[in-house]
Order: C-alpha cells, then sequence, then structure tokens
C-alpha cells in the first residue's frame, strides 16, 4: 500500500475529497492545500461530455487570462528580416529563422512559446518531429502562425494559453500561481471555463461539463459545482 505523505495528510485533512466545491472557495482553498517551497503552479482539469476522435467534436481554443500566468514566458519567432524589429519591440526572446531551425534540429527547445509566419511554414514544418510532441509547434488555429507577430508576440507575454481536449476528452491548463490573490485565481479559471463553454460543439451531446477540478503543483484535486460558475 502507497505510504501517504505528511504534507498530502494535512492537504486532505483541510477539506472533502469527494465535495464539490464553488469556484470562489476552490480558488482560496487550492492556497491553503499547497505546501510546495516554491510558488507552484495553479491547474485546471476539465473533463467535457466530447469525443475527441470525432473531428467534429475537437475543443480547441485560446484564452488571454485577465491577470496573466504569472510567470516569464519565453518566446521565439521564426521570421523574415523585415519583421524581426517588430518581433523585438513586442518582447520576444529569441527572433531569426535559419540560425534557430538549425538550433531545433540539434535539439535545442529551451523556449516556451514559437511564433512564425505562414509564409516561412515550409521551413518551420520540418521541425514537426521535435516541436510536436512538446506541443510547441505554431498553429493558425492558436494564432501563433501569423503575420502580426508583434502583436502575437504581446498576447503570448500578457498571459495567452492555447488549450485542446486530449484523447481521455479532458483539458489540462494553468491559470496561475499559488502566490495570486483567491480573487485572481477564480478570475482567470472562470475566463478559462466560460472560454471552453462557448467552444460547445454543436454534436456533442449529453452533459458538456463532466468535471471540473482545481489543483496546485503536486496538491490532491478540489472538485468544483459548476452551477457556482455564471455562463456555464
Amino acid at each position: 500500500m502507497a505510504r501517504i505523505s505528511k504534507n498530502r495528510k494535512a492537504a486532505t485533512s483541510k477539506f472533502n475529497l469527494e465535495k464539490e466545491y464553488s469556484l470562489a472557495d476552490a480558488a482560496g482553498m487550492v492556497k491553503e492545500i499547497t505546501f510546495t517551497k516554491f510558488d507552484s503552479s495553479v491547474d485546471i482539469d476539465v473533463r467535457l461530455g466530447v469525443d475527441p476522435k470525432k473531428s467534429d467534436q475537437m475543443v480547441r481554443g485560446v484564452v488571454t487570462l485577465p491577470h496573466g500566468l504569472g510567470k516569464a514566458v519565453r518566446v521565439l519567432v521564426l521570421c523574415t528580416p523585415d519583421k524581426e524589429q517588430e518581433a523585438k519591440d513586442a518582447g520576444a526572446d529569441h527572433v531569426g529563422l535559419d540560425e534557430y531551425i538549425q538550433k531545433i534540429e540539434g535539439g535545442w527547445t529551451d523556449i516556451d512559446v514559437i511564433i512564425t509566419m505562414p509564409t516561412v511554414m515550409a521551413k518551420v514544418g520540418r521541425l514537426g518531429k521535435v516541436l510536436g510532441p512538446r506541443g510547441l509547434m505554431p498553429n493558425p488555429k492558436s494564432g501563433t502562425v501569423t503575420l502580426e507577430v508583434g502583436k502575437a508576440v504581446k498576447e503570448v507575454k500578457a498571459g495567452k494559453v492555447d488549450f485542446k481536449v486530449d484523447k481521455q476528452g479532458i483539458i489540462h491548463a494553468s491559470i496561475g500561481k499559488v502566490s495570486f490573490t483567491p480573487d485572481k485565481i477564480k478570475d482567470n479559471a472562470a475566463e478559462l471555463i466560460n472560454t471552453i463553454a462557448k467552444l460547445k460543439p454543436s454534436s456533442a451531446k449529453g452533459t458538456y461539463f463532466q468535471s471540473i477540478t482545481m489543483s496546485s503543483t503536486m496538491s490532491p484535486g478540489i472538485q468544483i459545482d459548476k452551477t457556482s460558475i455564471e455562463g456555464v
């Protein structure tokens, strides 16, 4: 039988694992049950009543969190020379094209988001085997393949999150840090959940939101009462 850690015992003593809590209560509780020595991420897991194997039930989108993610997002822009200054002025950490393609082919992936242009996707496309498994491949649907590279960089730096349902019908996304106030955690969570609600496929039948859980790094999950979220 697996041994339950001291911190997990302390965390589970503060709430009922089987009970559903309002979003506001969960936002405050997640701070109380986090015992890491670093500023943990706060995550949301949303189980949807969709079949991801069907193309018309694939739920994918982007959301800009009102209070950001609370962390520095490292952005690489792969672009033509005429767009380099625009990307740098917007705050991109790395800007270029051929030299970075070579670095990535060599195994370098020390970045969080890659933004590129439609005109260079032929070159970027060959990086799929390296970037795909890491979730770094640029995609027009997430706004990371665009001619407006400066705007895209600013949005990502401000807290733009790209999400999609996995093979089990679950969306996993970070919504901030434990150091955030409960109100900021609640606002960010509500923004994500309401965005997912708007993306409900017309072909999806039955209950769309099966369950919503909030947790932090290494903490147990807090079940959220869906009826406590306005707009869901």
